[in-house]
């Protein structure tokens, strides 16, 4: 971006006029985020509310499964999804794109957990947005390959939360963290 009206500094002559292009301004609406890390037997999740260019936790948690059958557990994802997105009603959702395992059967399962995840969140004309484990943690700690417990530790100090949340409940609310820096960064180019 340059720092005066021409593209090169060697036009620049003191005492003409400068047309300086005010900065885009930090995404004004507010909206309300939900983050997504599914699991076949723990799914975190994590609701932040973006105002005014900051970001404010709203709840969190980590919703434990139970049974021995995965169609059990999977009810009970989707109802509690559910149960939550009636409750905070957010405007946008966001989740971890899947990755490959090296056992088959388990991804198998995390992607129906995800599934299960996906049809209880987005319930009516709820927006979501998928993200790859390496740009969440890009996002929330600088760096792609952070351990969890930099990503709880950069959650905890972003949001100013008085405890550390357990992994799964830090993984779903760096989701949430990464979808709304996201939003600010397309606010930032389309108002150029």
């Amino acid at each position: 971006m340059p720092r005066y009206a021409s593209a090169a500094w060697r036009a620049y002559r003191p005492g003409s006029p400068v047309s300086v292009r005010a900065p885009a301004a930090a995404v004004a609406e507010r909206c309300r985020i939900l983050g997504l890390d599914p699991g076949s037997l723990r799914t975190g999740y994590g609701v932040i509310d973006c105002v005014a260019g900051r970001e404010v936790h709203v709840a969190s948690g980590c919703i434990r499964v139970q049974g021995a059958s995965l169609a059990v557990r999977l009810r009970q994802i989707f109802d509690t999804l559910h149960a939550l997105a009636a409750e905070h009603r957010p405007d946008e959702v966001a989740i971890e794109r899947v990755f490959m395992h090296k056992n088959a059967d388990s991804a198998l399962k995390l992607g129906q957990a995800r599934g299960a995840a996906l049809c209880a969140a987005s319930s009516g004309a709820i927006t979501v947005h998928e993200y790859a484990p390496r740009a969440i943690k890009l996002a929330v700690t600088g760096h792609g390959g952070a351990e969890k417990e930099q990503v709880a530790r950069m959650v905890s100090m972003l949001l100013a939360l008085s405890r550390r949340p357990s992994a799964d409940e830090a993984d779903a609310l760096a989701v949430a963290l990464c979808h709304a820096q996201s939003r600010r960064m397309l606010a930032v180019v389309s108002a150029q």
